[in-house]
């Protein structure tokens, strides 16, 4: 497999609880290029926290279960705050990302990012 975002690893956008990785689509690569983006762009390091997850260890840990956004490839969680998160979320939206998930409270603070779209009704934007 080839892997060409500089700012990212493979092993940092694997599944913590399987190891596994989806095969790279034309879908996946599209979200890989934005967040590549967005890097570029943003000038300061994106630490993935949560990138792939396969079904059975979502369904562990999150309430989305076997279906969630992370289970697509096409989602991740940024460690990050302050004056980042809020340059974060700015960049997410010009970059055309349409799930932003805000945790800006406690000591894990993130962002949830996707480019998912889904039929129905779905936030934007949204604080956890």
């Amino acid at each position: 497999m080839s892997w060409y975002w500089q700012n990212f690893t493979l092993d940092e956008m694997r599944c913590k609880g399987t190891g596994k990785y989806p095969e790279i689509t034309d879908d996946i690569a599209t979200f890989m290029d934005r967040l590549q983006a967005i890097r570029d762009e943003a000038k300061f390091p994106l630490v993935v926290t949560s990138g792939y997850r396969s079904p059975e260890y979502n369904s562990k840990i999150s309430s989305t279960g076997t279906t969630g956004p992370h289970t697509t490839g096409r989602a991740v969680d940024i460690l990050i705050k302050g004056d980042h998160a809020y340059r974060l979320t700015e960049l997410a939206f010009s970059y055309g990302m349409t799930g932003i998930g805000i945790a800006q409270k406690g000591k894990t603070r993130f962002i949830h990012l996707d480019d998912l779209t889904k039929p129905g009704p779905r936030p934007r934007i949204w604080s956890y």
